[in-house]
């Protein structure tokens, strides 16, 4: 009976062992901090989520510190990739497929919900899309930009070639010189595509009318590796933002959201903005869509599919 008593307390001293150094690792593991991100936005609306997951703490809430970059063209923001300064970025299908082309793996991991405009001039003399032969419009080549251009042309009706392109690559410049008559049109992200109006421009096209939304976020694949829970909680605070969003009036936010941005001051009574929902995946007809265009203009010869490029685990 001893002997009995006694195999049932060594038992029950090893069991209680167990557990206490199973709670410690899980408690450890829990604990364990979650390393920083790097993203880098544009100047557009689809960095705003962003700015107010940072401003309102819910970054700080998901246990992860994100750095923001801001940049003003797309091959800033590129080469930042490329030299591993961000993990992530707000980016477009294009960008995908010309960084998997030249073997540099970046997946899709959500889509974006901006929006661009083509916009005329105030002096341009243009107030429809059958206007445009031999005018110039600026755009930023082989870019989101120049393939929105081209779908608006061709769904026209109009030779994506009949205006003349000029490559200002450097968003803000592009308005200026928009706004000063040195170009007749020009294709802009919101906020800045309503700035142009406000300035006289008027609006030829959009994205929104087109239904065309090629804006995607991109993480490189040696984040997604290294950092699969940052990017998770990552995208739990930018729920929260929209959510946010979806909430809350503008006016209680547009002046830090200007601020932090780095949108231009006038901006605050035109700026409209989209409906933003919870990180979710873009379609496959996109990046086909996508794919069509940059095959015609010899700039791939590749067949990928969206699950080749993306990645879903992040937003299930």
């Amino acid at each position: 009976m001893k002997r009995k008593n006694l195999l049932i307390a060594l038992i029950l001293i090893i069991s209680i062992s167990l557990l206490g150094c199973t709670n410690k690792n899980t408690k450890e593991v829990a604990s364990t901090p979650l390393k920083p991100l790097t993203i880098g936005v544009m100047p557009d609306l689809d960095s705003i989520p962003f700015i107010i997951a940072e401003h309102n703490g819910y970054f700080k809430e998901e246990g992860i510190a994100v750095t923001i970059e801001h940049f003003k063209s797309a091959m800033d923001r590129d080469t930042a990739l490329q030299t591993k300064k961000l993990d992530g970025a707000i980016s477009d299908m294009l960008a995908v497929v010309f960084f998997n082309d030249n073997d540099f793996d970046v997946k899709i991991t959500s889509k974006t919900e901006g929006s661009f405009k083509l916009i005329a001039g105030k002096d341009s003399g243009i107030s429809n899309i059958n206007q445009v032969e031999g005018k110039s419009i600026g755009i930023s080549k082989n870019t989101i930009i120049e393939y929105l251009t081209d779908r608006i042309m061709e769904i026209s009706n109009v030779d994506v070639n009949a205006p003349e392109k000029v490559a200002i690559p450097k968003i803000p410049t592009r308005l200026e010189m928009l706004n000063n008559g040195k170009l007749d049109m020009a294709t802009l992200p919101e906020p800045l595509a309503s700035l142009a109006v406000t300035a006289g421009g008027s609006i030829i096209n959009s994205s929104d009318e087109l239904g065309v939304n090629p804006g995607i976020m991109l993480f490189t694949s040696d984040a997604i590796d290294s950092k699969t829970n940052e990017i998770k909680a990552l995208y739990r605070a930018y729920n929260k933002a929209v959510n946010y969003l979806k909430e809350e009036k503008i006016e209680n936010y547009i002046d830090f959201v200007i601020e932090e941005a780095g949108f231009p001051k006038n901006i605050k009574d035109t700026l409209t903005l989209p409906n933003y929902t919870e990180a979710s995946m873009p379609s496959e007809k996109e990046l086909e869509e996508v794919l069509t265009w940059l095959k015609s203009k010899e700039l791939t010869t590749n067949d990928y599919t969206l699950k080749e490029l993306s990645t879903d685990k992040f937003v299930k």
